[in-house]
């Protein structure tokens, strides 16, 4: 396998060949309004960061269009409460690049958003963001520096949307069952899956 890895620039764009002028075309360094547009509609994204412990990749979601657009350059997203890991916010703070993955239920096209980002803890914004009167801890600015909508071909091949693919839950190990192989037993797997339920409820905001 090793004889087969590639290791320069000039070997993997001979491999895949030119961009697709399409490809190419399609990225802007603004948010145009139909690429807001998916955003205004999407309930979910991936961020994406990197710092000096490596990469990561957090899931993000909230009610439709959670991601504000303050203009054509500039999105303001919230923290909301989780596990106070703080991977990403910790990464931001040694390399600011960051970048996220729309998507929209149903929708086969995703986009792709690039820029730098900003942690915030402005009162003011935090105020405006609180559900049941309960504020993030601190909200992401970032500043937009290019943006293209990905084609359908990944969701068409994986069927992501289709009903018919997706696996009741039972069909994994549960969150408890992970967290005490894992830990070697020291959490208690069904005391975890019972109590997890309501204490998602209770900590949703």
């Amino acid at each position: 396998m090793a004889d087969h890895i590639i290791h320069d620039l000039a070997a993997l764009e001979a491999l895949y060949g030119e961009v697709n002028e399409v490809s190419a075309l399609k990225e802007i360094g603004y948010l145009h309004p139909h690429y807001a547009a998916f955003i205004e509609a999407s309930p979910f994204a991936v961020l994406a960061t990197a710092g000096e412990h490596g990469p990561d990749a957090s899931p993000r979601g909230d009610a439709t269009g959670f991601v504000e657009i303050v203009d054509d350059r500039t999105l303001l997203m919230a923290d909301r409460r989780g596990n106070n890991r703080i991977d990403s916010l910790r990464n931001i703070l040694a390399n600011p690049q960051v970048a996220l993955l729309f998507l929209v239920p149903g929708i086969g096209e995703t986009l792709r958003v690039n820029g730098r980002a900003e942690i915030s803890v402005d009162p003011g914004l935090l105020e405006r963001f609180a559900v049941a009167g309960k504020r993030p801890r601190s909200m992401l600015v970032i500043h937009i520096e290019s943006v293209f909508f990905q084609c359908s071909r990944a969701l068409i091949r994986s069927e992501l949307w289709n009903p018919a693919r997706h696996l009741p839950r039972s069909a994994l190990p549960s969150t408890g069952q992970m967290l005490a192989a894992v830990t070697d037993q020291r959490i208690d797997g069904e005391t975890y899956d019972r109590e997890l339920p309501p204490r998602l409820k209770a900590t949703l905001y």
